[in-house]
């Protein structure tokens, strides 16, 4: 299974992630914004991160332009989440695999992860 990482300021989002996540087998590590999501990344690298768009210290775009920016992390699959419309988010954000609206529903998670971790390299 894989690490997944879930950097999400609201509680409720996160925790919910964090059940189905390591329901399904994987191994989920969470933070609170950007800045601890990339210390989390830089403690252990995830397979695949969950991350909000709006949070305080550091938000998603600027998390986002983080990983991009170093090549040892650009390749991480992120899904982008919000309650904002996607054309909104795309106008502050690049570099994610998905975009996910919010409130979302589990199968929609279930899908996204099967997805995104299907291919990845060394799972063959």
């Amino acid at each position: 299974m894989a690490t997944v990482l879930i950097v999400d300021d609201e509680f409720g989002i996160a925790e919910l992630l964090d059940a189905v996540l390591s329901d399904d087998g994987h191994t989920v590590v969470t933070a609170a914004n950007g800045r601890q999501g990339l210390a989390r990344v830089a403690a252990a690298r995830p397979d695949l991160i969950f991350l909000d768009f709006m949070m305080p210290v550091m938000d998603g775009p600027a998390m986002l332009a983080a990983l991009g920016g170093d090549p040892a992390t650009s390749g991480i699959p992120v899904v982008l989440m919000s309650s904002m419309p996607e054309d909104t988010v795309r106008e502050r954000a690049s570099g994610h695999a998905v975009f996910l609206r919010k409130p979302f529903r589990i199968r929609q998670v279930h899908d996204l992860v099967a997805a995104l971790l299907r291919e990845r390299p060394g799972d063959k």
